[in-house]
């Protein structure tokens, strides 16, 4: 993927190397204990965050990173990418604002609790801000078989600011109403998993304009958009599930399955359209 002669925003807050402690229990099981609550069981930040870091619920640590655009590559890249990515929503929505982001290590206060690079990259709608451990890719590669490629981690990082679009247009607060008022957890599930195929197919929206509005200094190359689907396969419940506890159980799916997960992502980048994305109807 060709991005390092893209825009740089300067959005991002670097909370790394501020210190913030040892993850309970440590290492990789509760790498796998937080994937199984975020990926299987559908649970949101702030409940992983009580049970990996043992803190209350809606505990936010006061903590202030540096702002502006990281030094190191990494860094540059999701300032680079967040910014195509804004850039693309910018001209797509209207009244559209960015999100904030923040790159931090181990863990880090969050409106939604306290968040840790367990949980995976998370947006916390609270506070409209996308959390990104960028050790975690590297963990979604050896644990779950997904892509190491540059624009497998745009993926990631676009489906994320999907949920800031959903969170601007409302989506994601009639969902939230939805799933309480649902008779049964498959219910609330089945729209949940809307919600995350959405926000799949909204990431394929940003990678079909991604050159379009940087005059191709952002741009998909030959075999990108394989890599992205590669690893939309490989983060879909039926797969998580099978590598997790080695059986499948699709009462418990909360953001769609390998298939479904591929198919929105492939449907958001061959339309470009987000009216194509009406995950809620199909």
């Amino acid at each position: 993927m060709r991005w390092q002669g893209g825009r740089k925003g300067g959005n991002i807050e670097d909370r790394r190397g501020m210190g913030a402690g040892t993850m309970a229990g440590g290492g990789i099981g509760v790498i796998i204990i937080a994937l199984i609550g975020y990926f299987v069981l559908g649970m949101e930040p702030d409940e992983i965050a009580q049970i990996v870091s043992e803190q209350p619920a809606g505990t936010s640590t006061t903590q202030e990173g540096i702002h502006g655009t990281p030094a190191d590559e990494a860094g540059q890249f999701v300032d680079v990418i967040g910014t195509n990515i804004n850039d693309v929503w910018s001209q797509t929505l209207r009244g559209y604002t960015p999100p904030n982001v923040v790159l931090y290590e181990q863990g880090t206060g969050t409106g939604c609790g306290y968040g840790q690079a367990a949980m995976g990259p998370f947006y916390c709608p609270a506070d409209q801000t996308v959390y990104l451990d960028l050790g975690f890719w590297q963990d979604m590669q050896t644990q779950l078989g997904a892509s190491g490629a540059d624009f497998a981690k745009a993926y990631v990082i676009a489906h994320e600011f999907g949920h800031h679009v959903q969170k601007l247009t409302g989506t994601s607060d009639k969902v939230r109403q939805a799933q309480q008022a649902a008779r049964s957890q498959e219910e609330a599930n089945s729209w949940s998993i809307a919600l995350e195929l959405q926000a799949d197919c909204y990431a394929g929206v940003w990678a079909s304009h991604a050159a379009e509005v940087s005059g191709g200094a952002v741009a998909l190359e030959a075999g990108d958009l394989e890599e992205g689907l590669k690893t939309a396969n490989a983060i879909g419940d039926d797969m998580i599930q099978k590598r997790m506890t080695g059986k499948v159980s699709p009462e418990a799916f909360t953001h769609g399955t390998a298939e479904q997960r591929v198919k929105w992502l492939q449907r958001g980048f061959n339309t470009g359209d987000p009216k194509a994305c009406d995950t809620f109807s199909q």
